[in-house]
């Protein structure tokens, strides 16, 4: 194993840098002695061709240190010593862009990027030093508008070696207003009928438990499921609804190391996965939080400005989660426009010290990490995705600040997959087509009352008398699907029963037009003899995805109380009633669970393993089916795995794009002492591309 991880930190520092859309071809430069700086002909980088929407899948290569002189390893463009390019080869020998190390050192960054070795001498606009012998660049005859120019000086002897009192990020005068954001792009209308005219509407279809009751018979509880199912995506940039993103991400000490190399890595696969209508703004928080840029939209020249930014983040500090998503939440609050689509993304590997007291963490109040402004019934509300990155991070808290914002808990237990995880959440965000959406449910027949909404996350409420109810479901990314069980006092009557008859309104995503969708009357015949009849095989089948999520909600109570023995039990007899359910039928649903079950069992056999990652994986388990949305955990974002209920076509299409990428880096470090080896497939490259599954999947 250490072997492994031996070759994956090498290859981090040949492979996993930051790329910043570049066209040109890699030439041998002339090796300058260490720690001098060399001065070329500036020329101006010319931005791409054409702002291509679809995600640059440019493999890297692969062939060492050799190679990689080659290569800026911060912008992955060709080096070429006497053709109009300025240099700047470091003591460590390492030789970069002049304006690619001059943007990181501006945002702080004080060692190098390949062999973090700790700078004492950077290129700065001081005088050459005669007793030393040292040319130095003077920047004042750089162009200074870009923002890649920066004063750069020799590091002071009083250096602390702590990275956040020399950050330049972290110590100028933040604005109070965070207004600045980029202009936003209106949509042409011809965009948006073509829009309509394709995707089409919300589809409602509804499946009572039996076709009939016995005239006399007066049924307390009958179960009706009610199946939603978002429009089609057309899969292009230009018909889709815009995003407003906000990345709010840890760079604590703890990050060091691997982890942020891959963070960055993740990062720079959603920059390039955004369009120029998206705009990005990150924050970057640990003892105390910073924003990087303001919202930016991501052209071209959005991207590299996004992408050398990220670059020079430094991990170092404390954890104060709350800081960050204090940060976070201005910028969707100060914005001065709005895209549709909004949403706040949370990565954090690590316990907020200084907002939640470190004694009794079972009776935290984790709403104090969540700004007000932004929780549901607010002017502000965002989901928050957030995703808890390996063993020390606090599960409760992140799944909480989910949960209390109607977003999704992911787990990242292997390091290597934090891409993919990032990956399947954009790949839905991407592909929103419903927002505000709602159900209601009325009874229609005298008599008939409705009893109980099983809406798992979603608010839902029932009239004081009965008669009616609603779901608040908000946004629906394409294609994607949810199911409500609904039941009902069906009284004694003649001919047939008119039991409820279903709707929904929502606004279209694109063209923001407020949409009603009236279902069918839901009619069971009423037989003066006895009828035996089966259980509709759908409304079984949801009965079944909400007992096992509510054992799994048992369960994990039960682990809480450091009762192992007895969640092992209760997810034991789910499993097996499944298992005896699945041997009638090869339903993928069950098979699903199944396999989710027995490694949840797995994971809460024991407090060390339940401390290291059980609570984690059943958290990011209940929130996937809370809000019967795809999450991460385990090895769910794998191409081969059962595991990965709710996925939409938008979000496979997201993962096999993540996992062309560096795949024999990606299998290094993919790997985690909480997962089983042989569970994982050995070549990732190789799986094949495979039909998405959905608990409700298999509805005709």
């Amino acid at each position: 194993m250490a072997v492994a991880w031996g070759r994956a930190k090498r290859a981090l520092a040949t492979r996993l840098c930051i790329g910043v859309p570049a066209r040109q071809r890699a030439i041998d430069t002339d090796d300058a002695p260490p720690g001098t700086e060399t001065a070329e002909t500036s020329s101006s980088v010319q931005e791409e061709r054409a702002e291509s929407t679809s995600v640059s899948m440019r493999r890297l290569t692969s062939s060492g240190s050799r190679r990689s002189q080659k290569l800026c390893a911060i912008c992955l463009g060709g080096m070429r010593s006497g053709h109009g390019q300025a240099l700047f080869t470091a003591e460590c020998s390492h030789k970069f862009h002049f304006h690619c190390i001059s943007s990181n050192v501006k945002h702080g960054n004080l060692i190098c990027p390949i062999c973090r070795a700790e700078w004492k001498e950077l290129p700065g606009a001081q005088p050459a030093d005669v007793n030393h012998g040292r040319a130095r660049v003077n920047p004042l005859n750089w162009p200074q508008d870009d923002g890649h120019m920066a004063v750069i000086r020799r590091l002071s002897h009083t250096y602390s070696g702590n990275l956040q009192e020399h950050l330049a990020v972290f110590r100028a005068p933040e604005a109070g207003l965070f207004n600045d954001d980029e202009h936003i792009i209106e949509l042409q209308s011809d965009t948006t009928d073509d829009h309509n005219a394709i995707t089409g509407a919300v589809e409602i279809k509804t499946y009572p438990e039996f076709p009939a009751i016995q005239q006399s018979v007066t049924q307390e509880v009958f179960a009706i499921l009610i199946h939603l199912k978002a429009p089609k995506s057309l899969h292009s940039v230009s018909s889709r609804a815009p995003l407003d993103l906000v990345t709010v991400l840890d760079v604590s000490g703890s990050m060091a190391g691997t982890k942020i190399a891959l963070l960055k890595h993740a990062m720079s696969f959603v920059i390039q996965t955004l369009g120029p209508n998206d705009r990005l703004s990150v924050i970057a928080f640990s003892s105390s939080a910073r924003r990087l840029f303001p919202l930016r939209r991501m052209t071209s020249t959005g991207r590299q400005q996004a992408l050398q930014a990220v670059s020079s983040l430094v991990a170092s500090g404390g954890t104060n989660i709350a800081d960050g998503l204090k940060k976070g939440a201005k910028v969707i609050e100060d914005r001065r426009l709005k895209n549709p689509v909004c949403s706040i993304i949370l990565l954090s590997d690590g316990q907020d010290t200084y907002t939640l007291p470190s004694s009794d963490r079972a009776q935290l109040n984790y709403s104090a990490l969540i700004p007000t402004s932004i929780l549901p019934g607010t002017g502000h509300h965002v989901q928050i995705h957030t995703f808890g990155f390996g063993s020390d991070h606090d599960s409760a808290a992140m799944h909480a600040i989910a949960e209390i914002s109607s977003g999704t808990f992911s787990f990242i237990d292997a390091e290597g997959s934090i891409q993919d995880g990032f990956a399947q959440c954009i790949g839905g965000l991407l592909s929103v087509v419903v927002k505000e959406m709602r159900l209601g449910i009325e009874c229609v027949d005298d008599g008939m009352l409705l009893t109980s909404i099983k809406s798992g996350g979603y608010p839902s409420q029932v009239a004081e008398n009965g008669r009616s109810g609603s779901v608040d479901i908000g946004d629906l990314y394409a294609d994607e699907e949810r199911g409500f069980l609904v039941t009902l006092h069906v009284p004694a009557a003649r001919g047939q029963s008119v039991l409820i008859k279903p709707s929904c309104t929502y606004q279209d995503a694109v063209t923001m037009e407020s949409i009603q969708v009236q279902g069918e009357d839901v009619i069971i015949q009423r037989p003066a003899q006895f009828v035996d009849c089966k259980m509709s095989p759908e409304v079984e089948r949801e009965w079944h995805r909400v007992q096992a999520t509510e054992d799994m909600s048992a369960a994990r109570a039960a682990a809480e109380e450091g009762a192992f023995a007895q969640a092992v039990s209760i997810l034991e007899g789910r499993r097996r009633i499944l298992q005896s359910q699945a041997a009638h039928s090869s339903d993928g649903q069950c098979l699903a669970l199944i396999t989710e079950l027995r490694e949840m069992q797995e994971r809460v056999e024991s407090r060390q393993r339940y401390e290291e990652s059980g609570r984690a994986f059943m958290l990011a388990g209940l929130s996937s089916h809370s809000w019967q949305r795809a999450t991460a955990r385990g090895d769910s974002t794998e191409l081969t795995t059962h595991i990965h209920t709710y996925q939409t076509p938008s979000m496979v299409d997201m993962l096999q794009r993540s996992q062309i990428l560096v795949p024999s880096i990606s299998e290094m470090l993919n790997r985690s002492p909480t997962v089983t080896p042989s569970r994982r497939s050995p070549h990732r490259s190789s799986r094949p591309a495979r039909p998405t599954k959905s608990f409700s999947g298999r509805l005709p």
